[in-house]
């Protein structure tokens, strides 16, 4: 008989894992609360260990088509405009791991995912239906929804984020997602209204003291994504990531930046677009399997372990969960239970050591003072050798220094 995977959240993490559940065999009903199936955001960085998955399940002609595909990473000096170091990107990356290293609009990415999974038999998706409440006894787990249906299955998955409301049901955990006191501001430019300098497919990171911020292509270069993370405040309503922002704030913080930055980030007012406040939460690194299963109910992506983006592996992690979780499901000699606790055992390690390696990051990027001074230096003596992350496109977990 075939069995049924009950999901909790239909965004990214969600319908991956739909797609991938299906592969295994598995029939799949996925519950979202919002009315309609959709992804807010702007870009997403997507390195080629996720692309390699994205083309296991048959997406790359779908992929391709929406995507845009960097040939470069730069990283630029927010307060002189100076180049610190570039690596190459584009077959580069294909030579060396097996795949393309793409940037894609979020919204894009997800309805890539949500029409392949839709297109497989056996997927059922709710929407306008969220999870209040789950129960599990013997080899049955049952769910309760905010419609007042109840609907039990073989297994369930959490995939409904970071200020996910039934994770501390299951794992036993009332902590709430630690705020990290960075805010991000996004915003999303016609490439035809960018300064002629910057119209080009690469992937641009200006490092700052308490600051920084990136730009590339998305939408087949159509369409620039930008983003500029600051130290600061955040917004009282925290469960809400995407807030209007006030750009007098943004443009205190970037006093004494370069002059060819500001240029191009004064393009979003002057454009009669509106930045977007994206207050930035996570949670301390795994420690061990049970953060991610617990009986007959598994976690996926932020719902598990939430990260800062500055890996940009948010979305890229989730997508490996459902590979693995796809792994898992398929061994049929397992008991439901044990095929979770398989697929947590294979994934914590990774996620945690790309949760640590992203807040490393994130205060390398934001250094000031003899920090600040010692990256740059590292920056211009050994170049490409920091920007390249093998460990982490290989999926293999092989150690590498990267910066």
């Amino acid at each position: 008989m075939q069995k049924q995977l009950l999901i909790a959240g239909g965004g990214i993490a969600g319908m991956a894992a739909a797609l991938g559940a299906t592969h295994a065999g598995w029939e799949v009903r996925v519950f979202e609360r919002s009315p309609e199936f959709s992804e807010v955001g702007a870009g997403v960085q997507l390195g080629p260990n996720v692309v390699r998955r994205l083309q296991a399940w048959g997406l790359q002609a779908a992929l391709q088509a929406v995507v845009a595909t960097p040939q470069r990473l730069r990283v630029l000096s927010a307060r002189t405009g100076q180049e610190l170091a570039q690596a190459p990107l584009g077959e580069s990356m294909v030579q060396r791991y097996g795949a393309a290293y793409v940037t894609i609009h979020r919204a894009d990415l997800h309805q890539l995912l949500q029409q392949a999974a839709q297109e497989r038999a056996g997927v059922y998706v709710h929407a306008g239906q969220q999870v209040q409440s789950v129960t599990s006894q013997d080899e049955v787990v049952g769910i309760c929804t905010s419609s007042h249906s109840c609907v039990e299955g073989d297994a369930l998955l959490l995939a409904d984020g970071v200020w996910s409301q039934l994770r501390a049901q299951v794992l036993g955990d009332a902590s709430r997602p630690r705020v990290s006191g960075h805010l991000a501001y996004r915003a999303l430019l016609p490439m035809a209204e960018v300064p002629a300098q910057w119209r080009q497919q690469d992937v641009c990171a200006w490092l700052g003291p308490r600051l920084h911020a990136v730009h590339y292509p998305v939408r087949r270069g159509e369409m620039l994504n930008v983003v500029v993370i600051v130290q600061g405040p955040a917004p009282e309503d925290m469960t809400s990531w995407d807030h209007a922002a006030n750009a007098d704030i943004l443009q205190a913080a970037l006093a004494g930046s370069a002059p060819a930055l500001l240029e191009l980030l004064a393009c979003v007012p002057a454009s009669g677009r509106q930045w977007r406040l994206w207050p930035l939460s996570d949670r301390p690194p795994l420690t061990g399997p049970h953060g991610m299963a617990r009986g007959l109910v598994a976690l996926i992506g932020d719902a598990a372990h939430p990260m800062r983006p500055y890996l940009a592996q948010g979305a890229g992690m989730a997508i490996e969960d459902a590979a693995e979780l796809q792994r898992a499901l398929s061994m049929a000699d397992l008991d439901v239970s044990t095929r979770l606790r398989r697929y947590a055992l294979n994934r914590w390690q990774r996620n945690a050591r790309v949760q640590a390696r992203s807040i490393r990051n994130g205060q390398i990027f934001h250094a000031t003072g003899l920090v600040r001074w010692g990256r740059d230096t590292a920056m211009r003596l050994l170049g490409s050798r920091l920007l390249d992350v093998p460990w982490l496109y290989r999926g293999d977990g092989a150690c590498a220094t990267s910066w």
